[in-house]
Order: structure tokens, then C-alpha cells, then sequence
């Protein structure tokens, strides 16, 4: 049985090996200098190119680009027309934006829990946490797998509530077929370097529904148009816009958008390169009864964000705290995705209590994200195979 490092062994590699990473060619330097050397830097003819573009690669007749995923999920929330006193559904195993944007608009969000072994959110749950004020699902394409839409819209419409699906792990992901993006009523984006694809920042909201696009819009832009159609008054003059409503500045500049468009031109490539990573580990980790492997339901087609290694602490002598801390000193970096959103402090204090959402919780005291990102060596993924099975083997209650 090998030491482990962090009882004074020998990591696994001198090296470390961080959890995600960008991956930034010339083809990317060349597009962002491109429009470093023109005359627009925001509000150019970047924006149009990418939201068309967006538009080709899912499906969706409107795209509205943004300054990041969580701006995309505020502006979709406003567009549905989520209000003070509406409920907005939700997942705990999320990063905080999901639930964030329905408190942005004066909603109270509510969670539903999770399907324990796809970790997304159970449209079972979804359903009996259903009121008169719920106004819309958000509902996240966790790891990049996507959730039961079709199962999900049937729920909503049936309620007369919006179906938001939170797709920032889940660029280049089909569910039957289907690209994300053109499925649910609003669906977001998030384009932050651990993502699949990356503009260093940046968010996008795709619709089929002319009526949300143009509400975006709005929102996205302080709330103010120059379309004739939409004013008050009559025009002054080629000069003259006005605010029609409360909006935000969420605009995206050129620089990102050429960094999107050119990294979307690598998005086969790197969702063909995430796959070969997660098949390999599941074929390792299946083997491994100590280990759960997130279960991939057969009507996504995923392109993995992430890869949730969850361990079974019944049967090792380690929590996850402690093999989280095995796995750096072998020079492996983890992360944990996600801390239940109700269990931070600031909803805490807003009344929400521990044991909402059981599954939820139990799943988070079990799981660490592995490194998983496009520039990945075979060898750096046998290396990730190598510690976790070094750390099980040291652990394993006989």
C-alpha cells in the first residue's frame, strides 16, 4: 500500500493540478486584438455576431448577450415579470445566483430538492412546493447535464409559471436531441473561465418567445430604446432615446465578445475532450465501491462543467473534509460544488432553516468537484485516478 502524501509519502505528481482552467489559443489573442484595434470596444457589431451565432449553434430564435451569468439570470427573472410577493423555485445545489435573482426582483425564493442520483433537481419536489405565487422554476443543468425540461415545462405551464433553465454548466448539452438553449421558456449561459467556453466574463439569455427578447433587451440596457415603436412621445430626432423602465447596465463589450466567438468556433472540440475525461473516470470510479458515480440519465447528451467524485463515508475511515485534504497534499486540487444555497449565512438570517432539503444536504457532506477542463493530459487523468484510489485504498474500512 502506497503512503499517503499528507502522511509523508509521495504525491502522486510534483506538480498541482487546479480543478478547471481556460484554455486561450492564438485564435482567441488574434480576435480580442482585432477589436482592441478598432473602433468599437462596446456596443459594436461583436454583440450582433455573437447572439446570431449563439442563435445557429442551439436553436433559439433570440439570444441577448450580457455582462455575466448572474446578470443573465436578473434580467430573464425581470423579463418573466417576477415580482414582490412571488415565489421563484429552486435548487440548493447551486452557486448563490440562482436563488439570488429571484431576491434581486423582490421574489422569495423557494427549494425544492434534489434527484440523489442525477444531483439535479426532482420535478417531483418541484411539483409540491407549487403555490399561487409561484411565478417561475429555476431550475440548473447541474455539471453541465441537463435537467427533465420537458417535465419541468409541463409543470410550469400547467401553473402558468416561466421555466428558467440556469444552463451555465450546460453549453453544447442536448436533451433529446435538442440543444440547451432552445427548450425551456428562458434558458442562461455563463461564460467564466472554469466554463466551457470562455469571454473571461460574459452571459447570454436565449429565447423562442419575442415578447421576453424584447424585455431583455430592456433590461439589459438601462431600460432605455431607440426604437420609435416602443416610445412614449414622438422622436425629437436621430439623437433621441428614452427610458421606458427600470433597467440594469449589464452590456458585454466587444473584447468579450470576440473572445466568445472565437472560443465558440473550439466548442466541439472541447465538449468531444470533457467526455473522454468523464468516461474515463467512470470506468475507473464504477470499479471502486466506496465511490458513487453521478448517474447520467439517457436524454441528455452531456458536455460535463464539472465531475462530482461523491464518496461513501460509511465505508472509509474519512470524511469528505479529510480526503478533500488527502487529495491536495497529492497535489490535486478539488473544489466543492455546492454549499446548500439556504445554509449560507445571509439566507440564514432571512429565516431559512437546515433540513429543507435533505438530499440536498446529505449529497453536500459527500462530494468533491475532480479536475476537469479541456487542455487535461492522459496523464494528468490518471494521475487524478491514481490519488483517488491511493487515498480509498488507505482509507478502506475492511
Amino acid at each position: 500500500m502506497e503512503k499517503l502524501a499528507i502522511e509523508g509519502g509521495t504525491p502522486v505528481r510534483e506538480t498541482k493540478l487546479f480543478y478547471g482552467h481556460q484554455y486561450i489559443d492564438d485564435a482567441d489573442i488574434a480576435a480580442v486584438t482585432e477589436v482592441l484595434r478598432s473602433d468599437y470596444l462596446t456596443c459594436g457589431p461583436k454583440i450582433t455576431k455573437l447572439e446570431e451565432r449563439l442563435c445557429r449553434i442551439t436553436g433559439a430564435k433570440y439570444a441577448v448577450v450580457c455582462s455575466n451569468g448572474t446578470a443573465a439570470l436578473h434580467i430573464a427573472c425581470q423579463a418573466a415579470g417576477i415580482g414582490a410577493g412571488d415565489e421563484v423555485i429552486t435548487t440548493p445545489i447551486t452557486f448563490a445566483a440562482s436563488a439570488n435573482c429571484a431576491l434581486y426582483c423582490g421574489a422569495r425564493p423557494v427549494f425544492a430538492d434534489i434527484n440523489d442520483r442525477t444531483y439535479n433537481i426532482d420535478p417531483k419536489s418541484v411539483r409540491e412546493h407549487m403555490t399561487e405565487k409561484t411565478k417561475a422554476v429555476v431550475a440548473v443543468d447541474f455539471t453541465g447535464q441537463a435537467v427533465e425540461v420537458d417535465e419541468l415545462l409541463e409543470i410550469c405551464h400547467e401553473k402558468g409559471a416561466v421555466l428558467i433553465e440556469d444552463g451555465a454548466h450546460s453549453i453544447g448539452t442536448r436533451f433529446r436531441g435538442r440543444c440547451v438553449g432552445s427548450i425551456a421558456d428562458m434558458t442562461t449561459f455563463s461564460f467564466h473561465p472554469v466554463k466551457t467556453v470562455t469571454g473571461g466574463e460574459g452571459g447570454a439569455v436565449l429565447t423562442n418567445n419575442e415578447e421576453y427578447y424584447q424585455r431583455l433587451l430592456l433590461f439589459r440596457s438601462h431600460g432605455i430604446t431607440r426604437d420609435e415603436a416602443l416610445m412614449e412621445r414622438e422622436s425629437e430626432g436621430p439623437w433621441y432615446y428614452e427610458q421606458v423602465d427600470l433597467g440594469m447596465n449589464y452590456r458585454m463589450t466587444d473584447i468579450q465578445a470576440a473572445l466568445i466567438l472565437s472560443q465558440l468556433d473550439k466548442l466541439e472540440m472541447f465538449s468531444k475532450r470533457r467526455k473522454e475525461i468523464v468516461k474515463r473516470y467512470n470506468e475507473a470510479f464504477s470499479e471502486i465501491p466506496e465511490i458513487t458515480v453521478q448517474e447520467e440519465i439517457p436524454d441528455s447528451d452531456t458536455t460535463r462543467h464539472l465531475y462530482i467524485l461523491r464518496i461513501k463515508p460509511e465505508k472509509l475511515a474519512v470524511d469528505r473534509k479529510g480526503f478533500f485534504a488527502a487529495m491536495a497534499a497529492e497535489n490535486i486540487c478539488c473544489n466543492v460544488h455546492y454549499i446548500p444555497v439556504y445554509r449560507h449565512p445571509y439566507y440564514e438570517h432571512l429565516g431559512y432553516k437546515k433540513g429543507l432539503c435533505p438530499k440536498a444536504e446529505k449529497l453536500y457532506a459527500e462530494i468533491m468537484s475532480l479536475p476537469l477542463y479541456y487542455a487535461m493530459s492522459d496523464q494528468d487523468v490518471e494521475d487524478v485516478i491514481h490519488a483517488v484510489k491511493k487515498i480509498v485504498e488507505n482509507y478502506r474500512i475492511s
